[in-house]
């Protein structure tokens, strides 16, 4: 049985995806960024296993590198990170908004967060190989102006979203290849469409899906071996948006997360 850290996992697809993988007898880490909900959460997760919680604030990069810092010396068995935490596009003509370090809130806690938090738990994660990253994104996918990665001009919600996902499917095919022969699978799925979570609400969506129809493509890639580096549409192998396969793009995307992300 795999020990499995879940970001975001208080709410939405992370806490059905948690209690789904505790039943089935995995070790749960469950972050949230709230610490009354992340411990009301652990206590529900012990009467079906063993769960352990971790609160951090996905929008400082600070935060997220002590998160991946504090499981690692924790749980140095650590071998499955499902990077599940996001933010939708925003309530319906909203503005846009800036993370702790100033960065574009979608991007940050969309793709910075995840990348730092893979980043910090890399060491971990190949000592316990064979291993699984899991990254959720969206089949909204939409290429990141490299003239202006903070979306500072003609912002909008979705867009900004789309972008991240589109960054966060690039990174993962990169990483991939980095990791080629190390036995750490890392891959990327849209899991369902607008499920019916805080998130589609708040973006003023009617849900076309719920969080059960989400979950099985997670947990496939979670506890099976799917391949690495790959796009999944649900538990189906799909293509990503071209743009994320391009060496040139996945060149340039790593100099800027490398500048957006500096101490």
């Amino acid at each position: 049985m795999s020990t499995i850290l879940i970001t975001g996992a208080t709410s939405g697809l992370g806490r059905h995806l948690a209690f789904e993988l505790v039943r089935s007898g995995h070790t749960i880490l469950a972050h949230g960024r709230d610490r009354g909900r992340t411990e009301s959460l652990v206590a529900e997760l012990r009467t079906e296993g063993e769960a352990e919680g971790y609160v951090a604030d996905l929008a400082s990069l600070a935060e997220v590198r002590e998160l991946g810092a504090r499981v690692a010396e924790a749980r140095p068995g650590l071998d499955v990170l499902v990077n599940n935490a996001g933010v939708g596009a925003g309530s319906p003509g909203s503005g846009r908004e800036v993370s702790v370090d100033g960065h574009e809130l979608r991007l940050a806690v969309n793709y910075l967060a995840p990348v730092a938090l893979t980043r910090s738990l890399l060491p971990v994660l190949r000592a316990n190989a064979p291993a699984r990253i899991v990254n959720v994104g969206s089949a909204g996918q939409e290429p990141i102006d490299f003239d202006d990665p903070e979306f500072t001009r003609g912002y909008a919600g979705f867009a900004a979203y789309c972008r991240a996902k589109f960054a966060l499917a690039a990174h993962t095919f990169a990483l991939a290849e980095e990791l080629a022969g190390t036995e750490v699978a890392v891959n990327v799925l849209h899991p369902a469409t607008f499920m019916d979570t805080a998130m589609v609400r708040e973006g003023g969506v009617a849900p076309w899906s719920t969080v059960a129809d989400g979950a099985p493509g997670v947990l496939a890639l979670a506890t099976e071996d799917r391949g690495t580096g790959g796009y999944f549409d649900g538990t189906r192998p799909a293509r990503a948006h071209e743009g994320t396969y391009d060496k040139e793009t996945q060149k340039r995307l790593a100099a800027v997360t490398d500048q957006l992300s500096a101490p």
